[in-house]
């Protein structure tokens, strides 16, 4: 959306013809205007109006005097906004929320918290390979304390002297990390021994396995994402590839159990 100038109901002339004077409170400590001072600073603080108004600046590539010209704002006083050093009018503040496409209450609404979630490793649950009774790995989700996640990662320990009874296979893509030891991957036709330090990343719609190829346990880290699906559509030039819809490609498994990589 293009930016245009903002010009309010109550404005005497066009923001863009002349450069209105902003309207501010100084946030200086005067003596008889001490509590309406510190009652300022506490409520910018806790809004941070000012790096709410820097975020969506520098997220547009603008600078000062560009928000200036299309705010009839300078660019002075939209500094001493975005550090704090004076309290807008709420005037003011709709000129700035225009400009970017913004109601005034997005200034006011508490920001989102944005996801950190952290798993000890004294938390985790070690795990047999599920669906069957001579497991060829241990394993230990490193993500199921995570909600609505759209990967799954887990450590994975691989025995030594088993064999796996089958191939599975499941929609998205998987990476391998090995950190210890050697494992041998078959990926549809193909077979592939991994060492320490080796990684692979493939096509899990693909039937594939992993043993151990040692003589000693094997250990990697191992990384599952949900992907776009691909379903094949015949045309008059043969089989064309055609993408599923977004909404459909992206549904995250939403399961606070951990689950066998092998299972999905």
């Amino acid at each position: 959306m293009p930016l245009k100038s903002v010009s309010l109901p109550q404005s005497p002339v066009p923001v863009m013809d002349v450069e209105i004077e902003p309207v501010a409170v100084e946030l200086t400590k005067e003596k008889d205007g001490q509590v309406a001072t510190e009652a300022a600073e506490s409520f910018i603080s806790e809004k941070k109006l000012g790096e709410r108004i820097k975020q969506l600046r520098v997220k547009k590539g603008m600078g000062l005097v560009e928000v200036g010209r299309h705010t009839g704002l300078s660019a002075s006083f939209l500094s001493q906004l975005e550090t704090g050093r004076v309290v807008p009018t709420l005037r003011n503040l709709a000129r700035i929320a225009l400009v970017f496409s913004k109601d005034l209450s997005y200034f006011f609404e508490p920001e989102p918290k944005t996801l950190f979630r952290v798993q000890r490793a004294k938390d985790r649950i070690r795990l047999p390979q599920s669906g069957t009774d001579d497991p060829v790995y241990y394993f230990e989700s490193l993500g199921y304390l995570v909600p609505d996640r759209q990967l799954d990662p887990y450590f994975a320990e691989f025995l030594p002297n088993v064999k796996p009874r089958r191939a599975h296979q499941h929609p998205g893509c998987e990476f391998l990390y090995v950190l210890d030891g050697k494992l041998d991957i078959s990926h549809g036709e193909g077979r592939h021994t991994l060492e320490a330090g080796d990684a692979v990343y493939f096509d899990a719609n693909t039937p594939h396995s992993y043993s151990n190829a040692g003589e000693t346990p094997a250990k990697a880290l191992i990384v599952t994402l949900q992907t776009p699906a691909v379903t094949r559509t015949e045309s008059a030039g043969g089989v064309r590839r055609v993408q599923a819809p977004l909404g459909a490609m992206m549904r995250p498994r939403i399961t606070d159990e951990p689950t066998s990589p092998s299972t999905h």
